[in-house]
């Protein structure tokens, strides 16, 4: 009679560990190695005064000019208490301000100052070597092989999410 019954297989359960074969093992990974990154990109940052939250503000800036904070939050997944918290430590800080848009009174849009361009610059110095550090356990080539896919996996082609 037990060979009558249905044959039920258990689903995998997501661990993130190696070799997981759920289907939630490669955005698991993800988070495992986003946690790791994050980590040593802090340390990097925190001698200059500034968070990871800050630093992807300013990279919003410096890749698209002034930006009103609606789309810095979209841009970086803020929401929008979180963005104008981040805006006002970067205007304490002298990083960025903020100045009137043009023909909407209600609206401001934050933009870089020479002192975040500064800050922005010696990120990226005092992040070399901890970056080098976060690939160091691959292999010759695979650092730039994970930059590839990671960056087809974040920006699939259009139409695509």
């Amino acid at each position: 009679m037990a060979a009558d019954a249905p044959q039920h297989t258990t689903a995998s359960r997501a661990t993130d560990r190696p070799g997981d074969p759920s289907p939630f093992a490669l955005g698991l990974l993800l988070r495992r190695a986003h946690w790791r990154a994050a980590a040593v990109m802090g340390e990097a940052l925190r001698p200059l005064g500034i968070e990871l939250r800050h630093f992807a503000v300013l990279i919003e800036l410096v890749n698209h000019g002034p930006t009103v904070q609606r789309d810095l939050a979209a841009a970086t997944g803020s929401d929008k208490a979180g963005i104008m918290r981040i805006v006002d430590d970067l205007e304490r800080r002298r990083l960025a301000v903020r100045k009137a848009v043009p023909g909407d009174r209600r609206v401001r849009a934050v933009e870089i100052t020479p002192q975040g361009l500064e800050l922005f610059d010696a990120a990226h110095v005092a992040a070399e070597p901890l970056a080098e550090r976060l690939v160091a356990e691959l292999g010759a080539g695979e650092p730039e092989r994970l930059t590839d896919l990671l960056t087809r996996l974040a920006h699939p082609p259009d139409g695509e999410a």
